[in-house]
């Protein structure tokens, strides 16, 4: 649809010009959230344990002056590495403290707390870095879409594959017409490797002093505390997680996503074993159809997880067996196939037509990101030292929202033909709650 709101690109127009304002002295536009090239960002983390730990580390190279996280013992590392940052347990009071000083903000928390920080960051005017899924619902990755385009700030999420050469040689090959047209992509992880199908919640039990557990849970429906919720077992229940689908989905679906300009699929529908109202399940198998994309031919793509596996290519040859995860891309040329989570080795099988078309291979022609590194990206986009980073939300909100459906039809039970336009599954209305959740008390959005 024309006013589709992801398919309008006038915001990467926008940002090309906004770079050009980012080349001046923030003293002299009075802009907060403007930096010069050879000024460092003022940057906090909102969340700084765990992955948290290794994104804000990732931006060492700025000023890091603040810190939040709800559990202190988990932060350790981070408030150790930087000792002039302040921390906080409550990011929405380093938000009040220092928001003025702030230029850009990591968060890198469990799924459900992403939206409320992210977007609460955008709306100060502040460029941020989300980790993967974006968020826990396809309403809330549309919202953060909208803020970043009204507030123009750099955004970045975080499947950092993106950046990386395979991606961009996967791409390249693909345009090409290396292995001619696509029709099927297959996709599949081990995951989950915490405990999912769960059908009782645990049993109450104190939680630390370190954690603030009521900040934990944040916008999710307040429970006793247990630590089959968290610091790691949060991903196999639904009010936290996204499951395995929505933990390895923006990796290994991004590259195939990427090189054959999936956009919107029409439907999605999901076979699995074990999903249950609180968690999802054990294994899956998710088919996503997508149209025809201009003289691309419509695809089918399959997600498999857990203890669900795709069928051998015959290509990969006898005796053979799949890693743990990856991506395989048929075209009526000749099959690609990576056996990494983030697309870091793509190879045409059998081997034998790889050596054979070594040299007759694409030549580069896609922009490469600096040590394929996604926060340096994202860092030079908002001093106006490089271009818009791959994975901003143009690219990563329509990512998001074609992984979490396949959410939706694994909850909803149903085959989902999806309204983009509307945010709806046509005929089924009962999947409205997934599509939008409800918070608690005190976290509600306008």
């Amino acid at each position: 649809m024309e006013n589709n709101p992801l398919q309008r690109r006038s915001f990467i127009k926008k940002s090309a010009a906004f770079s050009s304002i980012l080349m001046v002295k923030s003293s002299v536009l009075g802009q907060g959230n403007s930096v010069a090239p050879n000024e460092r960002l003022n940057v906090v983390a909102v969340g700084a344990g765990g992955k948290g730990s290794s994104d804000i580390g990732a931006c060492a190279g700025e000023n890091v002056i603040g810190l939040a996280d709800v559990d202190k013992n988990r932060a350790a590392k981070s408030i150790k590495s930087f000792p002039g940052a302040e921390f906080f347990s409550d990011y929405r009071v380093m938000f009040d403290e220092l928001g003025n000083d702030i230029d850009a903000v990591t968060v890198s928390t469990p799924d459900h707390s992403h939206f409320h920080a992210a977007l609460r960051a955008i709306n100060m005017g502040k460029h941020v870095y989300v980790q993967k899924p974006l968020t826990h619902s396809i309403w809330e990755a549309r919202e953060l879409l909208k803020a970043a385009r009204e507030k123009e700030v750099v955004t970045q999420m975080g499947n950092q594959g993106h950046a990386g050469e395979g991606t961009r040689l996967l791409k390249e090959w693909v345009d090409g017409g290396v292995i001619g047209d696509v029709t099927e992509v297959h996709c599949w992880t081990n995951r989950p490797i915490w405990p999912q199908g769960l059908t009782r919640k645990p049993s109450d039990e104190t939680p630390p002093d370190y954690l603030d557990f009521d900040l934990w849970l944040g916008p999710a429906p307040e429970v006793p505390y247990s630590n089959a919720y968290c610091p790691f077992k949060w991903r196999g229940w639904w009010d936290y997680g996204t499951g395995a689908l929505g933990d390895m989905g923006c990796h290994l679906i991004d590259a195939s996503y990427w090189a054959l300009e999936l956009g919107t699929p029409d439907s999605v529908e999901a076979t699995h074993i074990g999903n249950t109202p609180d968690s999802p399940p054990t294994g899956a198998e998710v088919t996503y159809t997508f149209p025809a994309r201009g003289d691309k031919p419509p695809v089918t793509l399959k997600w498999f997880e857990g203890s669900m596996k795709p069928p051998l290519p015959k290509d990969l040859g006898e005796g053979r067996e799949l890693a743990k995860g990856g991506q395989l891309i048929f075209g009526d040329k000749g099959t690609i196939m990576d056996t990494t989570d983030y697309c870091r080795s793509p190879r045409i099988i059998p081997e034998i037509k790889m050596r054979e078309m070594a040299r007759s291979l694409p030549e580069k022609t896609l922009a490469r990101v600096p040590d394929a590194n996604p926060h340096l990206e994202w860092i030079n986009a908002i001093k106006g030292t490089g271009p818009t980073p791959g994975s901003n939300f143009e690219y990563s909100v329509p990512l998001t929202e074609m992984v979490l459906l396949g959410n939706l039809a694994i909850r909803a039970g149903k085959k989902i033909e999806w309204d983009s336009e509307n945010l709806k599954a046509k005929g089924v209305p009962e999947a409205d709650e997934y599509i939008r959740r409800a918070y608690r008390a005190g976290w509600d959005i306008g």
